[in-house]
């Protein structure tokens, strides 16, 4: 019988992953965030819902409309972050039946998971810790969408030449966030991330009865230079945050990698166990005997 038997792909599978695990991984160097890194801080005990954020997005970054009727209405009213929306208000729902406005954008992460899986480069840290976009290098591979763990990429399926769409906090404006120009509560404020870390902690202390613990993005996911407040009814999950450890993730995964394919070690073991069963599969082929007697 001629060919790769199922066994023989199982047998072929084991022996790599056991020659993936036997090579130590390799320790790679942390990017932890710096102080002087442009950032924005959101504090949904003050956000009201007006949205006046979103539309000043659309107009600082060209953005179009995400039409929406409601009661016979036309409104700008995305549901959430897509191909044409940068910064999105959501209602929040708590414990108890309490709610809170959260603000979803790009998180822009010290150790930047995105910027981790994108083969091309087109996702990097620019100056001042933004996570920058080049649409002239992207190749619409999307692995940015599925490496984020804050789901912030978006990809505009609707367009002949797609782009990736996400916040760069205004980069091109010198002004900066264009969002946190037009807040009428002052929910969302821009600034160092030392400043607002700063900032973040005085509130806290000031009345510790109206906030929950911590500060979200301080350490999670590695750190992240957009922060959020929120209130003891209303979690930080609850405002759609996700519960990550203070390692980054590519801090990880990037280690594993480099220890799997250290000295091209994983791939030759996984090529010779292949060479192997083919070799010994060529032994078992009744036609081939046949050829080598004759």
């Amino acid at each position: 019988m001629s060919g790769i038997t199922r066994r023989d792909s199982l047998k072929i599978v084991a022996g790599a992953c056991a020659a993936a695990a036997a090579i130590p991984a390799v320790a790679r160097e942390p990017h932890p965030p710096r102080a002087d890194d442009e950032g924005m801080l959101f504090d949904a005990t003050l956000c009201v819902g007006c949205r006046a954020c979103q539309t000043a997005c659309k107009d600082a970054n060209g953005l179009p409309p995400d039409r929406a009727e409601i009661d016979g209405a036309v409104y700008d009213a995305p549901l959430d972050l897509n191909g044409s929306t940068k910064n999105v208000i959501k209602l929040a729902r708590g414990e108890g039946g309490a709610t809170a406005f959260t603000k979803l954008q790009c998180m822009h992460c010290a150790d930047p998971a995105c910027v981790s899986v994108c083969m091309a480069g087109a996702l990097h840290k620019a100056e001042g810790g933004v996570v920058a976009y080049d649409a002239k290098v992207c190749v619409g591979c999307r692995y940015c969408q599925i490496g984020c763990p804050f789901n912030v990429p978006k990809f505009q399926w609707h367009a002949a030449l797609p782009l990736i769409v996400k916040c760069e906090l205004c980069r091109h404006r010198e002004e900066g966030p264009a969002c946190t120009e037009v807040c009428p509560r002052g929910a969302v404020a821009s600034g160092t991330r030392a400043a607002l870390l700063e900032e973040a902690r005085r509130r806290i202390a000031a009345a510790p009865a109206a906030y929950a613990p911590g500060v979200y993005g301080e350490v999670d996911g590695g750190g992240t230079n957009v922060l959020y407040l929120t209130s003891r009814d209303v979690s930080f999950q609850a405002l759609g945050l996700p519960a990550l450890p203070a390692r980054p993730l590519p801090q990880t995964s990037e280690s594993v990698h480099h220890g799997i394919y250290k000295w091209g070690i994983a791939p030759i073991a996984l090529w010779s166990a292949v060479v192997a069963v083919q070799l010994r599969n060529r032994g078992k082929d009744p036609a081939h005997e046949s050829r080598e007697e004759g």
